[in-house]
């Protein structure tokens, strides 16, 4: 696990060895067990080592081969970088070192930008190709290690993190008004804009080969998501015995390590399956989970706290257990890390998730995740139930549109964007939000086809969203976080589950969609359990009925409370104080109200004001920061 960064100056110019170091020091964090930069004509590479498999100088970065045309860094790790090394050594490939980043510079060489599609794993690569002078770049599947490009002024630059593209002269930090008002709508990014002008998230599943005469570089994809009904009919006991079997081999292929690894566990059905596995390969696992200080709790948060259902699975796989617990400060103490460490922010309130990685990154390189059950096995069912009848495929849009503008719906982001509104008045975020399919809205008869669009597109923006915080949040402690749900096989075989092995209340649902009024459905979903039944069952046998039957409950602090409550004054003192950054983007009066009405207790804002004090540090830390232009 690594940082990556680079420069490729497309005048055929130098590159400054400074300036490539000062984007390799940029993302130290990432890997604080060497550093390594390789600069030539007209190319820089940097390269931050976290060592996890092949702790020796042979596998440091930036690698060159033998004949040195081809330089290559590469950050993630390949789980079935054995059998691709067997092929590779038959075909007379010679090895140095015993890891995995060889495997990826040979497999590259040898089979081209293809080889992507054959790697089972987690990784972002950059090859460089002397002789012809061309760039290649690539993502994992699903996104799991992230992967930023920018292009000005004839420097083309990508790296890790964004702070590092920042950190070159070409590339000093902007705001990217589009990008933040597709941001305050659906608190994350559908598309591949980020909060940084002229910054683009690389896609995941896909390639990019820049060459000396290009001009506007395109991503070419290799691999995606494709849920879809079964053409034949399946056998629920044969279903369930593959998947107990893949999820064990997932498992088992995400233990291969140098270094000692750990998982997280909370009280839930995903990361007490990944411990209960790991366990029998590891007599003295280390466990990691984070609670909070539920005393001004009130309402569901009460319910948030899952120490006691983590502490009885510890008892239960004979664990080495170590715990957090967060009380209001730590959220305001954690808050300008968190920011500076995710470059933008994302998909909900992260400080458990940063507070979890510190604690585990005191004592394992490496630890496992339950992250992906949820998506694969639909785990949301309250969210795809919203959309399951249909006339048309742009009516069943507008009704998951409308759901997923989490933070500010289109009634409000004129009123709120007013000091800037004249310039992203074009942009219209539904377009955003349909654009996630495209190629993907061929006609849609059963109500099982929109459940299947809907976890297609979930897996591609929120799921993708967790993965970018999950990772930058860990690599923030120096700590490598794996995830077995995202085993290639393990995810080509749910994707051909049927829905009906997954969600149990789908005829009902649709029955009510057609007959009752809306608030009927709505209460009939939110008080039912259901979804992930398969992997319920399959993973019964793993951890037991109890737990695999257990209720559902998200990773999130009771920060509603505390943000009429214990942290009230610190969301004062940030977001209404009249020096506040935010106001010259956000209108000042808008803003107020909104984060009025959850202090007095009239609605509950605490997605909204947790992103807009994100947004405020983002303006501190990066607009007037060491990164600003």
């Amino acid at each position: 696990m690594c940082g990556i960064a680079g420069v490729i100056n497309l005048t055929g110019g130098a590159v400054e060895a400074a300036d490539v170091r000062a984007m390799t020091a940029a993302l130290r964090h990432r890997g604080p067990d060497g550093e390594g930069v390789s600069v030539q004509a007209g190319m820089g590479f940097g390269h931050t080592r976290l060592a996890i498999l092949d702790l020796s100088d042979l596998a440091a970065q930036p690698m060159v081969c033998p004949a040195g045309r081809r330089t290559l860094v590469y950050n993630g790790e390949i789980y079935n970088y054995r059998e691709l090394r067997a092929e590779l050594e038959k075909a007379g490939y010679r090895f140095r070192s015993s890891g995995d980043t060889e495997v990826v510079l040979h497999a590259l060489t040898h089979w081209g930008e293809a080889a992507a599609a054959r790697f089972n794993g987690m990784f972002a690569f950059a090859l460089w190709d002397a002789r012809e002078r061309t760039l290649l770049l690539g993502r994992d599947r699903y996104g799991q290690k992230p992967l930023y490009w920018a292009i000005r002024g004839g420097v083309f630059a990508f790296a890790s993190e964004i702070k590092a593209i920042a950190a070159h002269p070409a590339f000093p930090a902007r705001l990217d008004l589009e990008g933040l008002l597709e941001y305050f709508t659906f608190q994350n990014f559908f598309s591949a804009a980020t909060l940084f002008e002229g910054v683009r998230t690389f896609p995941a599943g896909c390639t990019m080969r820049l060459g000396p005469d290009a001009s506007e570089p395109r991503a070419k994809r290799y691999w995606d998501y494709d849920f879809r009904e079964p053409d034949v009919s399946v056998d629920e006991e044969e279903c369930v015995e593959e998947l107990e079997r893949l999820f064990r081999r997932a498992v088992e292929r995400q233990m291969v390590s140098d270094v000692e690894v750990g998982t997280f566990l909370s009280g839930g059905i995903d990361s007490g399956s990944v411990t209960a596995v790991a366990s029998r390969f590891s007599p003295s696992l280390k466990t990691f989970t984070c609670g909070f200080d539920m005393h001004s709790a009130s309402g569901m948060e009460l319910y948030c706290d899952e120490r006691a259902q983590a502490e009885h699975m510890s008892y239960l796989f004979r664990t080495e257990h170590y715990q957090a617990v967060l009380k209001s400060g730590d959220m305001e103490r954690c808050l300008p890390a968190i920011v500076r460490h995710l470059d933008e922010p994302r998909v909900g309130q992260s400080y458990p998730n940063f507070c979890t990685c510190k604690l585990a990154g005191k004592f394992v390189k490496v630890v496992l995740a339950g992250t992906g059950g949820d998506e694969l096995f639909a785990g949301y069912p309250w969210r795809y139930y919203r959309a399951v009848v249909n006339d048309t495929f742009e009516a069943y849009v507008d009704k998951y549109y409308r759901y997923w503008q989490r933070l500010l719906p289109n009634t409000l982001i004129r009123q709120v964007f007013a000091p800037v509104w004249g310039k992203v008045s074009h942009v219209w975020t539904r377009d955003i939000f349909r654009g996630v399919w495209n190629g993907h809205e061929e006609q849609l008869c059963r109500p099982e086809d929109y459940i299947n669009h809907s976890l297609y597109f979930e897996a591609k923006t929120f799921l993708h969203g967790l993965l970018l915080v999950e990772d930058k949040l860990s690599m923030a402690h120096g700590l490598e976080c794996r995830t077995p749900f995202l085993d290639n096989d393990l995810v080509d075989f749910a994707m051909r589950l049927p829905v009906r092995l997954k969600l149990g209340n789908l005829r009902e649902v649709v029955r009510l969609n057609e007959n009752e009024t809306g608030n009927k459905v709505k209460r009939y979903y939110q008080k039912t359990r259901d979804g992930k039944l398969i992997l319920r069952r399959a993973m019964s046998r793993i951890v037991g009925p109890e737990i695999a039957n257990g209720v559902k409950q998200g990773f999130s602090g009771p920060d509603a409370s505390w943000f009429k409550g214990d942290s009230m004054d610190f969301v004062r003192r940030t977001l209404l104080h009249k020096d506040a950054r935010i106001y010259g983007y956000l209108d000042r009066d808008a803003v107020r109200a909104l984060v009025g009405e959850h202090l007095d207790g009239t609605a509950n804002r605490r997605l909204l004001i947790w992103s807009l004090l994100c947004f405020e540090q983002w303006c501190r830390e990066f607009l007037e920061g060491r990164h600003a232009a």
